[in-house]
């Protein structure tokens, strides 16, 4: 469909990868650990691979690396896929401090095209549910702002490149329509209306699940590491917090590494939902002035991919400052 990019999209969109980034950073220092209620959440850097504080992960890498191909393509295309490839290949030779292991097992055998790396992580033997293709999905919606269609499909295309398992790719639909649902409506409203557009197996799974991570607590979904605990907490976060103004997304960040175990991952998760829905007015000043990482990047770097982004949709209208 034809659309108006208008300057609140500009600003939702800006905040879902700044905000997604915030929480990687944020949850960075306290990952495979369990802060206690009283624990001051900040960026203190550290944890177990050494981040300076205020420096994102490979979450927010990997998020850069789909960006980057979501500036030029349509990520449901071959080129845009192998664009994507050839981001994330650029990122792993760059000797990043961390990679996932199930990420690692793929990259690790360079494969050439997209086509290649699908067929790589299609066989990889034991569990292929990790979460690392979910903390990535906030370019996809961003894509494709303009179809649903067209964003769910990408979303699977993009988690299939290192992670087979099918509830990977559910998640990854699920986060990347509702973010893009965020970014256009100013709601949470998506992660439930994407029920309401798949196959009833697809919304007989997940549906109790949702219900659980609202009405739970993180010691129901505890295995943050796995696809399917990871989205439940990071909606539990999001849900569990005071959704009456702004102030949300930085209560919801400070929550979703209060859980405990995969911190960064389980906030860049909900940071990329929480600034789609609430704009980057929302993210803190003195967050997003600390933020950086590969490739030599700032804030500002990611402002400016999500603003590229939106632009393949539409004619650049008014820009954001």
């Amino acid at each position: 469909m034809s659309m108006v990019i208008t300057r609140e999209h500009r600003e939702r969109a800006a905040g879902a990868l700044v905000a997604s980034a915030v929480g990687d950073a944020l949850g960075a220092g306290y990952e495979f650990t369990h802060p206690t209620p009283d624990t001051h959440i900040d960026m203190i850097g550290g944890g177990p691979f050494g981040f300076a504080p205020g420096e994102w992960t490979d979450d927010t890498s990997m998020t850069i690396a789909v960006a980057t191909a979501a500036t030029q393509h349509d990520l449901r295309t071959c080129a845009g896929l192998d664009s994507v490839v050839a981001e994330f290949l650029r990122w792993s030779g760059s000797n990043p401090k961390d990679i996932g292991n199930q990420t690692r097992a793929v990259l690790s055998q360079v494969p050439a095209s997209a086509a290649e790396m699908t067929r790589v992580a299609q066989a990889l033997p034991g569990r292929t549910g990790g979460n690392g293709s979910l903390m990535r999905t906030s370019p996809v919606g961003l894509r494709h702002l303009d179809d649903g269609v067209a964003c769910i499909a990408a979303a699977r295309a993009v988690s299939d490149l290192t992670h087979s398992d099918p509830r990977a790719g559910e998640a990854c639909e699920m986060w990347s329509y509702a973010i893009r649902h965020a970014v256009l409506t100013g709601t949470f409203d998506g992660v439930r209306q994407y029920l309401d557009v798949v196959g009833a197996d697809t919304k007989s799974f997940w549906t109790p699940l949702l219900d659980q991570a609202e009405r739970g607590a993180p010691a129901d979904f505890p295995n943050n590491g796995w696809v399917v605990h990871a989205l439940q907490t990071a909606w539990w976060a999001i849900t569990s917090t005071d959704r009456s103004n702004s102030g949300h997304l930085a209560a919801a960040l400070e929550q979703a590494v209060r859980a405990g175990n995969d911190t960064d991952t389980v906030a860049a998760i909900a940071g990329g939902l929480l600034g789609a829905r609430w704009g980057l007015s929302a993210v803190p000043p003195r967050w997003r002035s600390q933020l950086h990482g590969w490739p030599g990047s700032k804030a500002d770097y990611l402002e400016d991919l999500a603003d590229r982004i939106l632009d393949c949709i539409a004619p650049r209208g008014e820009r954001l400052g």
